[in-house]
């Protein structure tokens, strides 16, 4: 049976959260092709922060939105987006395999789904949980342990075909549903012991559903499932694809992950003021009925209500206490960088935005260092990227064991770029920290093939600021500028700056 489903144009507004490392060059011939195509017929699943439905406006948005909005501007790509239905993933896939439809979002490669389409570089990294009801006590350690279990899972998604060659056939409870509410309904009522979910959307149908007897025991970190673009196996769509790639292979999608996956956050803030207007208006309620009872009941049917309203207190003020807890959690998740661990780029901006201010009051020196991972493409390029994400938490636990105060920050700052915020340290200081960081590197011994060196190796650009008057901008612009100029020095090296009363610069090596 063929599925028909009218498009819904999409207004591209949030490309902005998305930057390349290095610019990505088309003839002009070839726009000109990308530019002729009719527009793409996009279907999508609702999976958060990848893609979120938003049920009332019938729009999408979500790190795969961003990305799929930023190269279509730079293409001259039009493109409508078919509107949410009660349609299988398989359904969905089909219509992409058979030309019905252009191109799917979000979704993993499998070799079945490469085989009848065009899969891009991946933009989202994610992973599965192992969820279980709250209290069950589950030794869950390792795929191995769901052998001796009953396990739910979603039928078409790609981690299905893992757990069948885990879980025994009689085990394993497949659930052919439009929604993933059948198989959480399942868990709570005992017909399964776990289930088997993307931890990412869990978490939000969480709040969403009240899951809230229901927690995940185990995150499977074995597998992780990079989501990509898939498009439809015609020539056009494959030299299309390609385009999307190179885009991909030098595209930073910090910010966007950031913004999307504090959406969460944004869920939760509605749901406990939706949940604090609702007990409001319950305590009215029973404030009223309660003062009735005191009227017209004898006062050993008040006692009796009084101690089933306390009981219900108690329930709710549970609840609240779990929610902010759960809050609290993402919160501190939202402020760090997911690969590396270390500070995300907002809550370091927000960091080094308090600690300039208090310079400027103090006259303490603040010094900020600004390294790069040197010919970070060529690891990319020569050993895959899943070693190059390998290499940047290597640099990234260099980075945080080289400083030694609470009030020091390190964060990822963007791509393979670095950097660390030091409060009231002098420039001499800083200098010794940034060799520091530079010698422990080189004593990582990571191979790099393609470079100079034949092995990783960093470049800092390093400043202190010793007197008011200078901007945050103006701070970062100076280490920017520090570290272009040890990259031009032919890189593996620190180049420095210490700005002064009289506006006198110091550089150091």
């Amino acid at each position: 049976m063929s599925l028909v489903i009218a498009p819904v144009a999409q207004a591209c507004e949030d490309a902005t959260r998305v930057r390349l490392t290095e610019p990505v060059a088309f003839s002009a011939q070839q726009l000109a092709e990308f530019r002729a195509l009719p527009p793409l017929r996009v279907v999508a699943v609702n999976a958060p922060p990848m893609a979120r439905y938003d049920e009332d406006h019938h729009t999408y948005s979500g790190v795969a939105i961003d990305v799929l909005c930023f190269i279509a501007q730079e293409l001259g790509l039009h493109y409508d987006i078919l509107p949410e239905r009660n349609i299988t993933v398989a359904d969905k896939i089909a219509m992409v395999q058979s030309g019905r439809a252009d191109l799917f979002l979000p979704l993993s490669l499998t070799p079945e789904r490469a085989a009848g389409g065009v899969f891009t570089q991946p933009y989202y990294d994610s992973y599965y949980a192992v969820i279980a009801r709250k209290g069950r006590r589950l030794a869950v350690t390792s795929l191995a342990d769901l052998s001796r279990l009953r396990v739910g899972v979603v039928k078409g998604v790609a981690f299905e075909s893992v757990l069948r060659n885990i879980v025994p056939a009689t085990r394993l409870i497949a659930y052919d549903l439009t929604s993933s509410d059948g198989l959480f309904r399942a868990l709570q009522e005992g017909e399964i012991d776990v289930a088997v979910f993307n931890r990412n959307i869990f978490t939000e149908k969480r709040f969403q559903h009240d899951y809230f007897n229901l927690e995940v025991v185990h995150t499977i970190h074995e597998f992780p499932r990079g989501y990509r673009f898939y498009l439809s196996p015609s020539p056009a769509h494959q030299r299309l694809a390609a385009a999307f790639d190179r885009y991909l292979a030098v595209m930073d999608v910090s910010r966007s992950v950031a913004e999307h996956e504090d959406g969460e956050r944004i869920l939760i803030d509605r749901y406990v003021a939706e949940r604090s207007q609702r007990l409001l208006l319950q305590a009215g309620l029973a404030a009223a009925a309660l003062l009735a009872l005191i009227f017209f009941i004898f006062t050993r049917r008040y006692r009796r209500l009084a101690r089933q309203l306390a009981g219900r207190n108690r329930q709710v003020e549970a609840q609240q206490r779990e929610l902010q807890t759960a809050y609290q959690t993402l919160e501190r998740q939202s402020q760090k960088d997911g690969l590396t661990q270390l500070a995300n780029r907002v809550h370091f901006d927000q960091v080094l935005a308090h600690e300039h201010a208090r310079q400027q009051r103090s006259h303490l020196p603040l010094s900020l260092l600004i390294a790069d991972v040197d010919h970070f493409k060529c690891v990319n390029d020569h050993y895959g990227h899943l070693v190059g994400d390998d290499y940047l938490r290597a640099v990234a636990r260099v980075m945080a064991a080289s400083v030694s105060r609470a009030s020091d920050l390190v964060a990822r700052f963007g791509g393979e770029e670095f950097a660390c915020l030091l409060p009231g340290t002098a420039a001499a200081d800083a200098q010794l920290l940034a060799q520091r960081i530079v010698d422990a590197v080189d004593a990582l011994d990571l191979p790099n093939a393609l470079a100079g060196t034949g092995r990783l190796t960093i470049s800092i650009g390093l400043v202190t600021l010793v007197a008011p008057g200078m901007t945050v901008h103006e701070l970062v612009d100076q280490a920017d500028a520090q570290l272009y100029a040890a990259k031009h020095a032919g890189r593996h090296c620190i180049r420095s700056v210490e700005l002064g009363l009289d506006a006198t610069q110091t550089v150091g090596g």
